[in-house]
């Protein structure tokens, strides 16, 4: 009988190697001739902001115009397509296939300060362009307030600026400011 030293990592090294093995193998017998084509992606979306609207950018290279779709419904934008896996020859044997395909779909909530009717979209070279146009400011009012005693006679107006007016009326005090 022969003595065995005891390694307590021994077990996790085992399951290290059997993970290793799992993903060196070749996926492709397991996923079918498309490798991982099936799989669901969804594309790469930014979102930026200037002074009068909102830009939504999804990249969709490789697609056509027809292969996706683009609605506002409800204050939620759902962008929505499928970029399909086409084998070129059936004689084809891939060996790696990294690019996504499949269905996809992403919905974006609007912020209340977008108006859904003034949407408008571009498709050029593989990149989906939507730009959504901010609503108008609220104008200001003027709000009259009464008050006890003295000046209860004369009541006091408040004037309610909308943010855009604060920031200019505070950049040209700094403006007067700076000229004295």
């Amino acid at each position: 009988m022969s003595i065995t030293r005891y390694d307590p990592f021994r077990d996790l090294r085992m399951l290290q190697d059997e993970v290793n093995r799992l993903f060196s193998s070749n996926l492709s017998r397991s996923f079918g001739d498309e490798g991982l084509a099936r799989g669901a992606w969804a594309p790469t979306v930014d979102i930026y902001e200037n002074r009068d609207q909102i830009v939504l950018e999804a990249e969709l290279s490789g697609m056509n115009r027809e292969d996706f779709e683009l609605t506002v419904e409800n204050n939620v934008l759902t962008l929505r397509g499928e970029r399909r896996f086409e084998k070129k020859d059936e004689s084809d044997n891939f060996h790696r296939v990294e690019r996504s395909y499949g269905s996809f779909s992403r919905s974006f909530t609007l912020p209340q300060t977008v108006s859904a009717e003034n949407v408008s979209a571009e498709y050029k070279n593989g990149v989906l362009r939507v730009v959504l146009q901010k609503r108008e400011a609220l104008k200001a009012r003027r709000i009259e307030i009464a008050g006890e005693g003295a000046e209860a006679r004369t009541p006091k107006t408040i004037e309610a600026k909308t943010e855009g007016q604060n920031k200019a009326a505070e950049s040209k005090g700094k403006a007067a400011t700076a000229s004295r």
